[in-house]
């Protein structure tokens, strides 16, 4: 028996209505909630978004749970208004997946660990698709002691193989496999210390992945002070995307050169800065486009544009689509918004 590790993931329990996980594809997104963004926090996009009670949201940080087909093919559907690292392990069957415009074939014995701000789309999958999901708030992850190695599992495949896909032996999925299902267990426990267990399983589950990674891959060639700088940023652009466009900011913050930013950034996760600050940029947007009333123009000033016209364009380039088809195209989910009382008109 093999698996894959996939992210995006819903949740499949008793509790909840299957539909509803037409939303819970929004986790796996990175921000670092801060008052400059909208987009939700993993208890508020639960209890709003999916309905869930307060009580049946039992962490703030993490959350497991199993996903089949048909479920997973609702990640396109909406993808770009939360965020966190995540983890999909897949027990049985296939997908085939564009991951930044890359056609992707994952299989048993796959790994797959989705790193921050890339674009996924579902193309198709096998009836038998079976998997489980682990999503890790990005708050959260940057809070805990392993968060070093939490970046490294997400882009030592891409900086080492160019491809975001390890290879696991029977072993290794089978160990990942029940280490996932035992969180499942711990967030339908009662356990007294359920914060602090939770946040020992997931460290320990990153502390496997970075062996198994050793195993597969070798030795990562991102020398600790990068990874520190690399952190370091992310953490600078999850507070400020919405005020500093530009690269410069963020070097000055870090007091290290524009070329040297961009060379940290891109041996680390194979991608630009341009790219992290137009994705923040693109979530936020599509979030306010979904779910509030704000005009475009009032969301283009929002977000710094220095007028409609270049939010429009940037918005259209980003996305293939203008953002007046994009929020026509959502008036499902606003109507849904409206109907629990989430959609919210916001003042600038």
């Amino acid at each position: 028996m093999a698996f894959s590790i996939l992210n995006y993931c819903p949740k499949q329990t008793k509790n909840l209505p299957e539909q509803t996980f037409l939303h819970f594809y929004l986790l796996f997104y990175i921000i670092y909630f801060t008052f400059a963004a909208d987009m939700y926090k993993l208890r508020n996009y639960l209890t709003s978004v999916l309905g869930m009670s307060h009580d049946d949201v039992v962490s703030n940080e993490l959350y497991c749970a199993e996903s089949n087909t048909r479920l997973t093919f609702l990640t396109n559907e909406m993808q770009e208004t939360l965020a966190g690292y995540s983890y999909t392990l897949v027990h049985d069957g296939w997908l085939e997946l564009l991951y930044n415009d890359r056609m992707l074939t994952l299989k048993k014995g796959d790994l797959m660990i989705y790193s921050p701000g890339v674009q996924i789309r579902i193309i198709r999958g096998s009836v038998n698709y079976h998997s489980v999901c682990l999503i890790i708030d990005e708050q959260a992850a940057l809070e805990i002691p392993s968060v070093r190695d939490v970046v490294h599992t997400a882009y030592q495949p891409i900086a080492e193989l160019g491809r975001p896909i390890i290879h696991l032996d029977d072993g290794q999925a089978v160990h990942f496999w029940q280490h996932m299902l035992e969180i499942i267990r711990y967030l339908h426990s009662s356990h007294r210390y359920l914060h602090e267990a939770l946040r020992t399983l997931f460290t320990q589950f990153v502390l496997d992945l970075m062996d198994a990674m050793a195993q597969n891959i070798g030795p990562g060639q991102v020398s600790e002070r990068t990874t520190e700088q690399f952190i370091a940023f992310m953490r600078l652009l999850n507070q400020h995307f919405i005020a500093h466009h530009d690269i410069g900011f963020y070097a000055g913050q870090l007091h290290i050169t524009t070329i040297h930013l961009s060379r940290i950034v891109r041996l680390v996760t194979g991608r630009t800065v341009v790219d992290y600050i137009n994705q923040m940029l693109l979530m936020e947007a599509s979030w306010l486009l979904q779910t509030t009333d704000l005009s475009i123009a009032a969301i283009s000033e929002r977000l710094h544009f220095s007028d409609q016209s270049s939010f429009g364009r940037f918005f259209t380039r980003m996305k293939g689509i203008s953002p007046k088809t994009y929020r026509m195209e959502h008036l499902p989910l606003r109507s849904q918004h409206k109907k629990t009382g989430s959609i919210k008109n916001l003042t600038l």
